[in-house]
């Protein structure tokens, strides 16, 4: 099988796995946003987004840097990945104290469920950490479909444990409901760390090591990327947490919504990156200049799978918001009320700087220059606190909105830039603007078909216009000529077509 076609591959199984959990992901929205309403709701996603700053710390980049020194040298793969979950194990436990007791000492949470909601967010985030060292593994040998299998099977955990709580245990709005919803999470990624843990060792022995040598060298690899991985989590963030400070819980969960939409579709150029990572850290190694064609595809890929994104969550975002919440979350423009709709039809663009984003940043990483992007991030962070601040008490919940999108466009472009001074590269936009057209052309007939088939079936006519959407998508690209016989020969056997990418 060649390069590209595993490549595509394994990312595929990543992203029909992400399809699972994103509808799992709707469901439990659903079935959270129905059970605490917009104050709860509010508070169950400051706990997340508190002690993200802190998780994000504990992963310390550690996942992309362990995938590419493995890249590197295959028959090191145990000794690194044991020394990576050492790093990670440790990282955890320290993180989550620190941002346990933080959240006991903000005044703001004080009497709230939040600071209780943080210890038991932290089980479930460390256990995800741990997850995501395990499956380095399966990324590096390309396997990542059994990763997958086993975050829909700890997704599926979550959310019976969910409707349980919900239907039987605490069918009415309870303090010990609400946290009972978060231990659900911690036995959804128990599951789910097991399964890797399993799958994982039948390529390699995984066991806990300390090798001091390696420990200190990929410590110090890892430090400038991990802070950058830090900023950028402020920036993608922090307006939660400035809303839950500056407006209270009821502004958060509106914001809420949205994000918990975006941080699923917004895995999947992680996903695609990551799997094109080895393969790219080669290619730059030799400096033969194959790396050019491979950062070209991937930045076809990205681009032709976030424009329609964008636009049909443009025309359809109210029936989105409509189905995977309820009618409070939505927006009453009359009344002076801005729901999760709007905000959702501003972020999706920060989605599509992000997708590009991912691209220029891996090629650093690739290249092993990851600390370059410590400035960027760093001043990505100061631009999103000072623009949140002065844009957050104006227009509430869309000044956070608006701060994400201007965070991630620049961020975008000074990816570019960085890349561009330290890897030799040029990226050819003529099929870009053919799948502009061809987003535009989807969104213009999927805005025009909206009315007539609301009258039909309300706002259920999101599940026949997705799939009609789609189908206009995918036949603009062919009809003009965006997808060629370079990608298609892409994914066939050597037999049946050579692999442009390298061998």
């Amino acid at each position: 099988m060649s390069v590209a076609r595993r490549i595509f591959w394994n990312t595929i199984s990543q992203i029909i796995g992400k399809g699972f959990i994103a509808i799992i992901g709707v469901v439990t929205v659903k079935l959270i946003t129905g059970y605490l309403g917009r104050e709860g709701y509010g508070q169950y996603t400051t706990a997340f987004e508190f002690l993200a700053f802190f998780s994000i710390a504990a992963d310390l980049g550690l996942y992309t840097v362990g995938v590419r020194e493995m890249a590197k040298d295959e028959t090191k793969i145990p000794m690194i990945v044991g020394n990576i979950l050492s790093i990670r194990t440790f990282l955890c436990v320290v993180m989550v104290l620190i941002g346990s007791t933080a959240a006991f000492l903000i005044p703001q949470y004080q009497g709230t469920l939040v600071p209780l909601g943080v210890v038991i967010v932290g089980v479930a985030m460390a256990l995800n950490i741990l997850t995501s060292t395990v499956s380095t593994v399966l990324q590096v040998h390309l396997k990542m479909e059994y990763n997958s299998l086993a975050s829909v099977v700890g997704k599926i955990i979550t959310v019976s444990y969910m409707a349980f709580v919900i239907y039987i245990i605490h069918p009415g709005t309870t303090e010990e409901g609400f946290y009972q919803l978060i231990w659900a999470g911690v036995a959804g990624n128990s599951i789910m760390l097991a399964l890797t843990w399993y799958y994982s060792s039948k390529f390699a022995k995984i066991r806990y090591r300390l090798d001091k040598e390696f420990f200190k060298d990929v410590f110090f690899k890892a430090l400038p990327y991990g802070i950058a991985l830090v900023l950028n989590t402020i920036y993608f963030r922090i307006g939660s947490v400035l809303l839950s400070l500056i407006e209270g819980p009821n502004e958060v969960g509106i914001y809420g919504v949205p994000m918990r939409m975006l941080e699923a579709v917004g895995i999947i150029p992680l996903y695609f990156m990551n799997a094109v990572l080895p393969v790219l850290t080669k290619s730059i190694q030799r400096k033969d200049g194959s790396h050019q064609r491979i950062i070209q595809y991937a930045f076809d890929f990205l681009v032709m799978g976030s424009l329609p994104i964008v636009a049909g969550t443009v025309v359809l975002a109210y029936p989105i918001v409509y189905l995977i919440s309820t009618p409070e979350f939505l927006s009453n423009v009359s009344a002076g009320f801005y729901g999760s709709d709007i905000v959702l039809q501003i972020l999706i663009f920060a989605l599509a700087f992000s997708f590009i984003n991912s691209l220029f940043g891996f090629i650093l990483v690739a290249d092993n220059r990851q600390n370059k992007i410590l400035s960027r991030n760093a001043i990505g962070a100061l631009l999103t606190i000072i623009i949140n601040l002065l844009l957050i008490p104006w227009l509430g919940v869309r000044g956070a909105a608006i701060t994400n999108v201007i965070t991630e466009l620049y961020v975008a472009l000074a990816s570019y830039f960085i890349a561009r001074h330290y890897i030799k590269f040029s990226i050819n936009l003529k099929g870009t603007f053919k799948m502009a057209l061809s987003a535009l052309v989807m969104g213009v007939t999927v805005y025009l078909l909206r009315d007539p088939t609301y009258a039909w079936i309300q706002n259920k006519n999101i599940f026949l216009l997705i799939p009609v959407g789609g189908a206009i998508y995918v036949g603009m690209l062919f009809a003009t000529k965006t997808i060629t016989k370079d990608m298609i020969a892409l994914l066939k056997k050597p037999k049946a077509a050579a692999s442009p990418l390298p061998e």
